[in-house]
């Protein structure tokens, strides 16, 4: 396992114990969770981690 593979699995523990759904980009619904953390994002300036929605809203 890659070290970014291993952070990704951290991650995901932490954002899920504090209670946000976490999705992949290709099957996403921003609107299926209060709290949604989106996996490889794309943004105007490049790929994000993660990002995360309330209520439908990128903060």
């Amino acid at each position: 396992m890659s070290s970014e593979e291993k952070a990704r699995q951290e991650i995901d523990i932490k954002l899920r114990e504090a209670g946000w759904l976490i999705q992949d980009r290709k099957k996403m619904n921003i609107q299926s969770s209060l709290g949604v953390a989106v996996r490889e994002f794309p943004t105007s300036t490049g790929e994000v981690d993660y990002a995360l929605f309330i209520d439908g809203t990128p903060v």
